[in-house]
């Protein structure tokens, strides 16, 4: 099926830590700066996919109910980050199917109400006989969800090399984007002395080489490319897909090959399969002007660049040096801070800021010519937007 697909608004609540609304609450501002944002009203919307329910999120019955929508196409999954792209994609097939005429793609969450509920005695996820989702190993004492990422590391700088001041520079120069931004919680630059100084999470990550931990809520409003052109913002195409990788060769954190958990020590090597995005949508890869992605560990931005063969295997932290993925650099990463420093919406902040970016509305951060951007994850989805 040709994917018709297409981005016409966009919507955020403030970010921030202990914010006094509910997920509800938020997740309300966000779908009412959606509709002002597309010049769309409420009746309109007859699609929900809904990336985060309860407990973290709320249920895709309860939006329904409490906007006031009369909806006919619902999609709702699972509680974690990862399933962001998952999200729009079920939002872009249910509008080139048929089966709704705008879809809501809606999360809201509120990670400083439910932090016990990530890692510790009180993540009930981490405790199941073959671990936690984030590669939490219980039994072993890994319960924190940076241990996978850590391990990850760990691994890769076995390989290839490495030490924790060349790691930092994905978040200091993730910081130096936040910085042009008034809607990133982190307002402060971020130094290698800084960085350095900061505890140890589990090693080789330090504080800074992990994602925020905040409140908020992002809304994006998906139609056909035919009805876009009607509404109030220039679209913002959705020009390709493609999936979640899994298999014995994939681990949450960790690109095929690396040799964590069952994958074979194969050595990280990028493979067609996944990348198969471009040829699918036509889109060379050298056409894309900034690279989005799940920065919840500094290690990720590393492993993406890699599997999606912007640089080869064991190449991604000389990559990284000398302002590459941060302003003006020739592949900017994360234009508006990301997890690490603007907020942590489990990417739907990320998908906000490629829509100003290709809408020409992101100010002084502003990508030059920015007409291809993607977003990719370490587990391999990715979508690519085009003006």
């Amino acid at each position: 099926m040709k994917i018709d697909a297409a981005i016409v608004g966009i919507g955020a609540s403030p970010f921030g830590r202990f914010l006094p609304e509910s997920q509800l609450g938020l997740m309300a501002k966000a779908f009412k700066a959606a509709l002002a944002d597309a010049g769309l009203e409420r009746s309109d919307i007859d699609g929900l996919s809904t990336h985060m329910g309860s407990p973290l999120g709320v249920d895709y019955d309860r939006v329904a109910e409490a906007f006031g929508l009369d909806i006919r196409y619902v999609n709702q999954s699972w509680l974690h980050g990862r399933f962001v792209t998952n999200a729009l994609q079920h939002a872009a097939l249910a509008v080139s199917a048929g089966l709704a005429d705008v879809v809501a793609c809606v999360t809201g969450i509120s990670f400083t109400r439910e932090r016990d509920l990530l890692g510790g005695p009180g993540d009930m996820e981490g405790m199941r006989e073959e671990g936690g989702t984030h590669g939490e190993a219980p039994t072993y004492g890994l319960t924190a969800p940076a241990g996978g990422a850590a391990l990850s590391m760990q691994r890769y700088m076995h390989l290839y090399g490495g030490t924790s001041e060349k790691l930092a520079a994905v978040p200091m120069q993730i910081r130096q984007h936040a910085l042009l931004n008034p809607d990133a919680f982190m307002k402060e630059p971020l130094t290698l002395e800084k960085h350095q100084a900061s505890r140890m999470v589990v090693d080789p990550l330090r504080l800074y080489d992990c994602c925020l931990m905040t409140d908020g809520a992002v809304v994006l409003l998906v139609t056909t490319t035919e009805r876009a052109r009607d509404l109030k913002q220039k679209p913002v195409r959705i020009a390709g897909m493609q999936g979640i990788r899994s298999g014995r060769d994939e681990f949450i954190f960790a690109p095929p090959g690396l040799g964590i958990n069952q994958q074979p020590a194969t050595g990280i090597r990028a493979k067609p399969v996944d990348q198969e995005i471009y040829a699918r949508s036509g889109i060379d890869r050298g056409a894309v002007k900034g690279l989005y992605t799940y920065d919840a560990f500094a290690p990720l931005p590393l492993f993406v660049l890699e599997r999606f063969g912007f640089c080869g295997a064991g190449e991604a932290l000389d990559f990284v040096q000398g302002g590459t993925i941060g302003p003006g650099g020739s592949l900017p990463l994360n234009t508006h801070g990301g997890l690490l420093s603007e907020a942590h919406v489990a990417g739907w902040n990320h998908l906000r800021e490629m829509v100003r970016q290709l809408r020409g509305q992101a100010g002084p951060r502003q990508i030059a010519d920015a007409v291809v951007l993607q977003w990719a994850t370490c587990w391999g989805d990715s979508v690519l937007l085009a003006a």
